[in-house]
């Protein structure tokens, strides 16, 4: 199981740091809280115990396993989580290795932002007949996913090959329009539960299907979340890693730390930290509580590298503004290690000789974390036994418990995005989508602008 060491939260470890209390206060309500959740069964927790969404991707292992290519089409809950397992659980020279030294799985790639530069460099690396697409959106109407859905296709028919052979949907299972598609197309379609939101959908197969393409087992993946999930409905918040997360941060956040930062010490895990900066930034920024009340609420999801980030932005986490927790993503066991041979004797070097990148690694760690604890910066720390799909399956499921827990602590409906529609409407009025033709829009009054 993962661990997770709260101690540089506390007082006396970091002057500042959370009461004994004012965490004995907030104890019974946290329990409440897990209790309310537990009771509830968020769409999260669901999909979990839906072997027919588990089936349903493996039903299609032998189809996809023909191909040598799978690309996701699909922004932010869409892809963000099948990058992460990607990045975490294959190798970084994973779409260089033959299908041989890949084990026959395939290829992965990502259609998400529209930047032509970077979707023509995709599309012009692989090879179309080897190639499958996964186009994912729950709604059926997302813009960026369905201008890549058409480029896609319009390739695939220009070149004679069937669009039913090389694509699979990922979208509602009854309503929209992929939905509408597929069925008239017979195009292969995978569900997306309908209460499910896309930041919270890792562990659907908007996730498990890019994972199994490139040989996650997905099975352990969801096993871990599972006994992770056995954990976050405990009511001792002291033996519950989600509430006392939870706590933590919602204490820090009275005490004025609104700003969240995830410091993973591994590359593997860096794109957990993106996956995370949604989950927690659409999830808990509101402009109104569950009562109507505008309380614009939120904390603020801040990515950053152990070590790169120790050279960049640590200065401001030790001596700049009190207003962060620091989270730092630790793995006790990398699969390769590398010596450092003991090559001169100068005093400035000798020292690194006959150690390993990973004893370097853990001790920046350390003084990171002691630095602030001096400084009495909070923080804490996610301690991953190996980088495997079991331990990814738990942190997903901490997290999207420990996200549902913030929300009720501030008084907030954590499954919805509205502040997002805006922006939305407007690019649907500037594309020329039927019915926003004549949507006005705020336009600058004044105009600064310096060419």
């Amino acid at each position: 199981m993962l661990k997770f060491d709260f101690s540089f939260m506390f007082e006396p470890n970091v002057k500042g740091g959370i009461s004994e209390e004012e965490f004995s206060k907030l104890e019974p309500t946290m329990s409440q809280l897990v209790e309310e959740v537990a009771r509830e069964r968020p769409a999260f927790v669901k999909v979990l115990f839906d072997r027919n969404l588990l089936e349903s991707v493996e039903d299609l292992r032998e189809w996809i396993l023909n191909f040598d290519n799978f690309v996701v089409i699909g922004i932010g809950g869409s892809s963000l989580g099948a990058a992460a397992l990607a990045n975490a659980l294959k190798p970084f020279d994973w779409n260089y290795l033959s299908k041989s030294e890949r084990g026959g799985y395939l290829r992965i790639f990502f259609l998400e932002n529209v930047d032509p530069d970077y979707t023509a460099s995709v599309l012009d690396r692989i090879d179309l007949k080897a190639t499958v697409f996964n186009v994912v959106s729950k709604s059926g109407s997302t813009a960026e996913c369905l201008a890549h859905y058409q480029i896609v296709r319009g390739l695939l028919e220009v070149r004679g090959l069937k669009v039913s052979e090389h694509v699979v949907f990922t979208t509602d299972p009854k309503k929209g329009l992929l939905r509408r598609i597929a069925e008239r197309e017979k195009i292969v379609v995978l569900d997306i539960p309908p209460e499910l939101g896309g930041r919270f959908s890792v562990l659907s197969p908007v996730g498990l299907l890019p994972a199994m393409a490139i040989g996650v087992d997905i099975k352990a993946l969801v096993d871990g979340a599972k006994d992770a999930y056995t954990k976050c409905v405990v009511l001792d918040v002291w033996k519950n890693p989600a509430a006392m997360m939870a706590a933590c941060h919602y204490l820090h956040k009275i005490k004025g730390r609104r700003i969240s930062v995830m410091m993973p010490y591994s590359n593997r895990l860096y794109t957990l930290a993106d996956w995370f900066r949604q989950l927690w930034a659409e999830s808990l920024g509101k402009k109104y509580s569950l009562s109507g009340e505008v309380v614009h609420e939120g904390l603020t999801p801040i990515k950053a590298l152990g070590v790169v980030d120790q050279h960049s932005q640590l200065q401001l986490y030790n001596e700049g503004p009190d207003d962060k927790t620091i989270t730092f993503l630790e793995v006790e066991k990398f699969d390769k290690n590398v010596l450092i041979p003991s090559i001169h004797d100068d005093e400035e070097i000798s020292y690194l000789g006959g150690k390993r990148l990973s004893d370097l690694l853990r001790s920046e760690l350390f003084g990171t974390e002691r630095s602030l604890a001096f400084n009495g910066r909070p923080s804490m720390r996610v301690i991953f036994p190996a980088i495997d799909a079991y331990n990814l399956g738990q942190f997903f499921m901490y997290y999207e418990f420990t996200t549902t827990l913030m929300g009720k602590l501030l008084k907030i409906n954590p499954f919805d995005q509205p502040g997002v529609e805006l922006g939305k409407q407007i690019t649907y009025s500037l594309m020329g989508r039927k019915g926003f033709e004549k949507m006005e829009f705020p336009e600058p009054v004044r105009k600064v602008v310096i060419e």
